[in-house]
């Protein structure tokens, strides 16, 4: 079930919060763990299978992990975690990974069968967030949660379940044991959820029919500035598709009394590309920095351990968007670039002029949107060439000019929203008008959007794959 379609809006959203807030408290935990999981398997039916058995093997091991540490024996508790991260990443890799590696052995001449195996949505974000619990647990960073009712709504919490953010059970565990509701609390929600569903479906569905004609293009079709166009739409389309589904999660936990973590900090506003990944997708940076980087050693160690640290951690990032060689590239496309700024651009950085740095950050992210966006290598080779307007290509042509004239408004109004001066201009205002425009944005988003969802068709969720 997606946020953005009439279904989950006006029956299964409207159906879930009356329920919610009827019954007494201590059985608000319980609702949420029934609709979650049928909110799953609407969309996956049997897998849902595979989300209980997450649960209790999880919580199994987080219960088992506290009792070896209260009785001091160290050695079963880590063997208990290893247990957990172990069944958590074969989880992952049966699912999403075996037949990449299968068809990746078969390339080079070893036999491995293709199985076919569907994707359960969202499984990279539930994985993560069961596997850190029990690492949580083990550093006493988080008590082992008793209620399995309780732990069971920690993973299948629908407003973060099948696309993020990735939340830690330390973030949440409080909140899921006692959390409190309130008339502020949740219109602050509903007005957050509006934001995201705008990103989503006013720009991000506008500007993603962009980047699907470019997309389809032959590389004889393309020019110069038409490639540049196709990748600035792809790279727009992404942003407020995946800020926008972590707006709405955000809008939604509020509502029902949660608070989630920022997860997008205006990225495109960034001056250099360590700036960018502290700003973009925040919980999966943070999520690796904790539970890889910083267990391998962080930067508290030789510069030749560093940066062998840093490459498994871009590494693994790349190859968690996908089991694709692509996104695998795309990962270590970063990595260089950030032990060059390390090493050689970045003092160089902090003294350019801001548009120089911004110019520069902007250009080596498009440039990584064009490997992230092209799984095939041919397409993303002749994709490439044409930007670098390698081979004899045309600079621009008639298609390319009708797509700029027919597509600018939208585009100047992303670019726009992809910085924070409308949330400054806001912030400006009184409190009393603040309070008017709001109400009048979020009535008019909520017909506008309406209207959208009932007459198109072009909806879809790029982060849901991953």
């Amino acid at each position: 079930m997606v946020f953005s379609t009439p279904v989950f809006m006006f029956y299964f959203l409207v159906l879930t919060m009356g329920v919610y807030f009827m019954v007494q408290r201590r059985f608000r935990n319980l609702v949420l763990l029934v609709a979650s999981l049928f909110f799953y398997y609407w969309g996956e039916q049997e897998y849902v299978a595979i989300m209980f058995i997450s649960t209790i093997i999880d919580y199994t091991h987080g219960v088992l992990v506290e009792r070896f540490k209260e009785k001091g024996n160290i050695t079963a508790a880590k063997w208990t975690v290893g247990s957990s991260i172990f069944f958590n990443l074969a989880l992952l890799i049966f699912f999403k990974y075996w037949d990449f590696l299968a068809g990746s052995l078969q390339a080079i001449g070893i036999p491995a069968p293709i199985l076919g195996i569907h994707l359960p949505i969202g499984i990279s974000f539930y994985t993560f967030q069961t596997m850190s619990y029990t690492v949580d647990v083990y550093r006493g960073d988080a008590r082992a949660q008793r209620s399995i009712l309780n732990f069971g709504t920690f993973v299948t919490l629908f407003p973060q379940l099948i696309a993020g953010p990735i939340i830690k059970y330390k973030d949440l565990g409080d909140q899921i044991d006692e959390r409190t509701t309130s008339v502020d609390k949740f219109a602050a929600g509903v007005q957050i959820f509006m934001v995201g569903l705008g990103k989503k479906l006013l720009l991000a569905n506008n500007v993603g029919m962009l980047w699907d004609s470019y997309k389809a293009m032959a590389p004889g079709e393309l020019t110069v500035a038409g490639a540049w166009l196709g990748i600035i739409a792809f790279s727009l389309q992404l942003y407020f598709d995946f800020s926008g589904y972590s707006d709405m999660a955000t809008g939604l936990g509020r509502m029902f009394g949660f608070e989630f973590l920022e997860n997008f900090n205006y990225p495109y506003i960034s001056k250099s590309i360590t700036e960018f990944w502290r700003r973009w997708h925040i919980s999966l940076g943070t999520w690796f920095r904790e539970y890889l980087y910083i267990p391998l050693g962080g930067n508290r160690c030789s510069k030749p351990r560093w940066i062998f640290n840093l490459l498994m951690v871009w590494a693994a990032t790349g190859i968690w968007h996908g089991a694709s060689w692509n996104y695998l590239i795309w990962g270590l496309y970063f990595f260089v670039l950030l032990v060059l700024e390390k090493f050689l651009l970045g003092k160089w950085l902090k003294k350019a002029p801001a548009v120089v740095a911004h110019v520069y950050t902007l250009f080596l992210v498009l440039v990584s949107w064009a490997i992230f966006a092209l799984e095939d290598f041919g397409q993303m080779s002749a994709y490439l060439r044409v930007m670098f307007g390698l081979g004899g290509v045309p600079g621009v042509n008639s298609t390319f000019i009708y797509y700029l004239t027919s597509y600018l408004p939208i585009l100047a109004v992303a670019v726009l929203a992809a910085t924070p001066a409308g949330k400054r201009l806001y912030q400006k205002l009184p409190a009393t008008a603040q309070k008017v425009v709001c109400l009048v944005l979020v009535i008019a988003g909520l017909m506008v959007c309406t209207g959208y969802l009932v007459a198109s068709t072009y909806n879809p969720f790029l982060y849901f794959r991953f």
